[in-house]
């Protein structure tokens, strides 16, 4: 090459620049071999100078190094300027000068004492100059390049410095362009691997109960990691066992394999309580080899990948287990895979469990009472995002509170919260989910006694919202974690889904209840009528027979009073069967009035109670604390038979505490409904027993001095339903039984 100081220094700059434009093209439509060509014919271009052909003309060659296999790599030579006719069997020999120079790391000349000769195919092209680069990047060898020249002619320094250059424009190229190749190939295959998640997303999505899902999810599995054998292990969380729900590669049922318990004791039990993946790439080496349960397959299985599917809040789903009969059949990337397909794992059965509670909360609401209900919902909603303890509360809009209905805590059904004041009001006020990080530390959470005895640590508090009448909320429920708990989007998204539909349910429940009580009351309306129409015509019999015998009795004492004067026991019977008579009669007319028709009118219920309380004459050993009762609105019912309701219910009282005790009457007000409750500390009602106190069962009073026929909460039933209104009773034994009345107010009077 011939230069001087004219050389043209912006055509060499241009070449260089034109280079490194085609390396920062690798992988965007340009490939590697083409920027080696590039790099290969520019330098033949610019070492040539003015004579681009004749004996002066070089030539050059590139060998890509393959690292792994310590070998230049044939298949991606590179050559320019070679004379025609050429050999390309010019593969660096295991001491040749390019081999030396990868060790050198430098480079190297022909010409230099000790240099091995030159390649004795290139020697026969004609070549006797050679410059021998490695093609570095930090320690690591991308390849060689050759410069021949076709001359004794050295080179001088320029072009030294221009190969320099082009040396290492060669080294970033394959360096880069390995880099490229590399992560295209691993995108191509990510793609592929997305494409099969989302495929596998959609597939989850369509299936409509959970063993279709399960059964999904482990196809997917096996796809993903090209294996023919697996199960999926259901975790029943009620008795602490591993369930196998599917189950590929064998002929059985999965019903008919054992279930497994969540310890160390088998591999996927070891998955499940230590809710780690765990690759196994040889199943005979300890201690694997102790604890493996083989699947019901004929083959032998050398190989094991389990992945646990974990819900919300750390809670086991279950484990997905893929196996194979080959050593190491699954590779890291296999385990992401199944971890990334456990995500999309656990929506797909949230939703399905979601799916099956609103299932049952339509059975329930059909077939059950309104306690079973409420129970469900909190047990359900507990169950989607594994927590222990959950409660629901109703709105009393009237006194702007919150009533505890049901709850997993029994003891405290009853309580109640301000709307106002409290988080569990707040939800409803705002409606929306509140979550409480630490109950522990939060100063406004109202029962901190309670939660430090339940061991509760975090809360979430979601509306129950009826779609149809968002502006008057039905209540929330509650629920509480034992574990430090961040509630994310999805665990209220579940939540506020479920709240939506119970709210539904819990009002349909409500319009049910109303509905059957409406129609006990037209029912027992209908009874008692054409019974009171027989009592009154018996009635009118007995009382005239009664009214015979007293005519007659005193038609004896009248005509006979000599006799009578002079024989005492014969008077003595006669006043006896006056006496007996009189009393017959009235406990005749006693037991007949509640037959006797209703007239509805507006009663004061301070007063009727105080009347009930006075015809009671309680004991003094019972103390009686009233609240509220003269806040209330008068309601509209029968007011002979109101007094009857209640002084059944406080005499229901004296007969629980055995005489001597506490009563309660209180009084609130509920949506066009006043709540009187009579509250005993008597030892209460068995649960067994509550089902049947209002059912019919006639007795006589054995007290003394009493001798009218007693029905007692059977009579309060049919008095209230008979007044539009509700009886209930809420008793725990050794903690007194609650009664509550509700009775409609009265619409024309204000309270």
């Amino acid at each position: 090459m011939k230069r001087n100081d004219s050389t043209d220094l912006a055509q060499v700059l241009a070449t260089l620049n034109e280079i490194a434009t085609s390396i920062n093209r690798l992988g965007v439509g340009q490939d590697l071999s083409a920027t080696l060509n590039l790099i290969a014919h520019e330098a033949v271009r610019l070492m040539a100078g003015g004579s681009p052909t004749g004996d002066d003309a070089p030539s050059v060659v590139i060998w890509v190094f393959d690292e792994p296999g310590h070998s230049f790599d044939a298949a991606q030579r590179v050559a320019a300027g070679e004379p025609r006719g050429a050999s390309a069997a010019d593969r660096p020999r295991p001491d040749g000068m390019g081999a030396r120079a990868v060790r050198a790391k430098r480079r190297l000349l022909s010409y230099e004492a000790g240099a091995p000769a030159i390649h004795p195919a290139k020697r026969e092209a004609g070549a006797q100059v050679l410059a021998c680069y490695p093609l570095l990047v930090g320690s690591d060898v991308a390849g060689v390049l050759y410069l021949y020249r076709c001359s004794a002619r050295r080179f001088s320094v320029v072009e030294l410095l221009l190969l320099d250059n082009f040396v290492q424009l060669a080294a970033m190229a394959i360096h880069y362009g390995r880099r490229v190749g590399g992560l295209s190939q691993a995108l191509t295959r990510k793609v592929r691997e997305m494409e099969k998640l989302r495929r596998a997303s959609g597939l989850l999505g369509s299936r409509t109960n959970l063993d279709e899902t399960l059964n999904e999810i482990l196809a997917i599995g096996l796809d993903l990691t090209a294996a023919q054998y697996g199960s999926f292990e259901w975790f029943d969380r009620r008795r602490n066992l591993l369930v196998t729900k599917a189950l590929a590669g064998s002929l059985e049922q999965p019903a008919s394999e054992p279930s497994l318990p969540v310890n160390e004791q088998s591999v996927v039990g070891w998955v499940a309580l230590h809710k780690t993946s765990l690759r196994l790439g040889n199943l005979a080496e300890p201690p694997w080899r102790d604890i493996y349960h083989p699947l019901p397959i004929e083959r032998e299985m050398r190989s094991e990948l389990a992945v646990p599917i974990i819900g919300a809040g750390g809670g086991l789903e279950g484990v997905l287990n893929i196996e194979s009969p080959q050593l190491d059949a699954f590779s890291a990337e296999d385990q992401l895979l199944l971890e990334a397909l456990a995500g999309q794992a656990v929506v797909a059965i949230q939703e399905i469990r979601l799916l099956d509670a609103l299932q049952e909360i339509v059975q329930v609401l059909l077939t059950a009472d309104y306690d079973e209900l409420l129970r469900l919902i909190i047990e359900r909603a507990c169950d989607l995002i594994h927590v222990s303890d959950g409660s629901i509360w109703l709105v009393q809009a009237e006194d702007d509170t919150l009533l505890l209905r049901q709850s997993t805590d029994t003891v405290r059904i009853g309580e109640t919260l301000s709307l106002r004041n409290s988080f569990t009001g707040q939800a409803v006020r705002l409606r929306q989910p509140v979550t409480i990080d630490d109950i522990r530390f939060e100063p406004k959470f109202m029962h901190p006694e309670m939660a430090e005895q339940r061991g509760w640590v975090s809360a979430i508090v979601v509306p129950l919202l009826a779609a149809q009448d968002n502006a008057h909320p039905v209540g929330s429920f509650a629920l509480y974690s034992r574990e430090l708990r961040d509630f994310s989007d999805w665990d209220k998204k579940l939540l506020t889904c479920l709240a939506n539909h119970a709210a539904v349910a819990i009002r349909d429940a409500e319009q049910l209840r109303l509905l059957k009580q409406a129609q006990e009351r037209q029912a027992t309306a209908e009874t008692i009528a054409a019974v009171g129409d027989v009592a009154a015509n018996l009635l009118h019999q007995l009382n005239n027979k009664f009214g015979a015998i007293s005519v007659r009795v005193q038609g004896i004492e009248a005509k006979s009073a000599n006799t009578l004067a002079a024989d005492t026991y014969l008077a003595n019977n006669l006043r006896e069967i006056a006496q007996s008579t009189r009393q017959a009669m009235a406990i005749v007319r006693d037991s007949m009035a509640p037959l006797q028709p209703i007239r509805a009118e507006s009663v004061n219920l301070a007063r009727c109670i105080e009347q009930a309380l006075a015809r009671a004459a309680l004991p003094a050993t019972i103390a009686v604390r009233q609240q509220n009762l003269r806040k209330l609105p008068p309601v509209v019912a029968g007011e002979k038979q109101l007094e009857m309701v209640f002084y059944n219910l406080i005499d229901n009282a004296r007969n629980a505490m055995d005489g001597a005790g506490e009563l309660h009457l209180s009084g609130r007000v509920d949506n066009g409904f006043a709540v009187i409750t009579v509250a005993d500390s008597g030892p209460g009602i068995a649960a067994e027993r509550q089902a049947a106190i209002f059912e019919f069962a006639g007795s006589a009073d054995e007290r003394p001095g009493t001798e009218r026929l007693r029905f007692g909460l059977w009579w309060v039933k049919t008095f209230v339903d008979r007044f539009g209104g509700r009886v209930e009773v809420d008793s725990r034994p050794g903690r007194g039984a609650r009664f509550s009345v509700w009775l409609p107010t009265d619409p024309g009077i204000e309270p």
